[in-house]
């Protein structure tokens, strides 16, 4: 078995995406990990290489076929669609539309078989609105492009792994559109991904949408005995270990210290804030449901320090080694 090879899209060329590359890419570790073949544009990353004061070459490649993966330089697929004077730091259409055409060409890369999974670097929402692709996020644009109906958003830390049963939409939507067939869904995925980890009978816990589970009723209107409990039953008559609804913030203690391989949370937020809390350096988003592996960086643009040399890279260092753990293996030379 060799290294896989992983698409890392560059993201929004504004951001802190092409620092954190260069970055990462930088130490012999992540070298270790995978084949890293950057989607993106060959000048920013020389411009970023700069700003973090790092000595690698870039190799532009008009195809992904074309790396040279032993020649110590970062292979990148040279898109060309970034000014030069484009500043760090600042939204627009252009770093937007970009940022959308490096994920396309990432998608088809794996889906042509030269990658065998996309790592993401950040894109921005407002960059991607003004450019004309009005989705919520990478989850929905990737979904989009490889034509999947329905994929969850899982981030995963050292101490935590979070499904989302609902992300980006208003909360009384979220509690709206969740029923127990997507429920059950949800969680079918993420233990699909778990038992492809290793872990042969992983417990999962899911989060109650209302305080203490509802109290019996005291706390919302029923929901989690209408949207939730159907789907957990379901799950358990598969022979699973599958718990709740559970209050959440009791739950994500009880996940923390290890008593849980996954929790199942109901909307954004509700997932978000405990990750989050353990740090964004240590944390990473895979995408659950795609024909082709996905994981990311958990943090955003980061506009504010785009540009200066100071973004950390660890997430995106996390995110390879996820997708080189979840991607296909191979018996090739490389």
């Amino acid at each position: 078995m060799t290294r896989p090879t992983i698409a890392i899209s560059m993201g929004d060329p504004a951001g802190i995406g092409p620092e954190v590359i260069m970055k990462a890419l930088a130490k012999p570790e992540t070298r270790a990990i995978c084949n890293a073949l950057v989607i993106g544009d060959a000048n920013r990353l020389r411009k970023a290489g700069k700003i973090v004061g790092g000595r690698l070459e870039i190799a532009a490649l008009r195809e992904a076929d074309d790396a040279d993966f032993d020649s110590g330089s970062v292979q990148c697929v040279d898109l060309n669609l970034v000014p030069d004077d484009l500043p760090f730091g600042k939204m627009s259409a252009t770093a937007g539309e970009a940022a959308y055409r490096f994920i396309e060409k990432a998608v088809q890369v794996v889906q042509a078989g030269s990658a065998q999974a996309i790592c993401t670097a950040p894109l921005s929402k407002e960059a991607l609105h003004a450019a004309g692709h009005k989705y919520p996020g990478h989850t929905e644009l990737l979904a989009h492009l490889t034509g999947t109906p329905e994929v969850s958003m899982m981030l995963v830390s050292n101490r935590l792994r979070v499904i989302h049963v609902t992300t980006h939409i208003g909360l009384l939507d979220a509690i709206e559109k969740i029923e127990p067939g997507l429920v059950e869904r949800v969680i079918v995925r993420g233990h699909e991904v778990l038992v492809r980890a290793g872990l042969t009978n992983p417990k999962i816990g899911v989060c109650a949408i209302n305080p203490h589970a509802g109290e019996n009723g005291l706390f919302g209107r029923g929901e989690e005995a209408t949207k939730i409990t159907p789907a957990i039953e379901a799950c358990q008559r598969r022979g699973w270990d599958v718990q709740g609804p559970l209050p959440a913030d009791t739950l994500f203690f009880l996940a923390g210290r290890g008593d849980y391989d996954m929790v199942v949370a109901m909307y954004h937020d509700q997932g978000h804030g405990p990750i989050k809390v353990l740090g964004l350096e240590a944390g990473v988003n895979i995408t659950v449901g795609l024909p082709v592996i996905r994981t990311s960086v958990d943090h955003g643009t980061a506009f504010d320090i785009a540009g200066k040399g100071l973004a950390d890279e660890r997430s995106l260092i996390e995110a390879l080694r996820q997708a080189a753990e979840l991607a296909p293996k191979r018996a090739l030379g490389g």
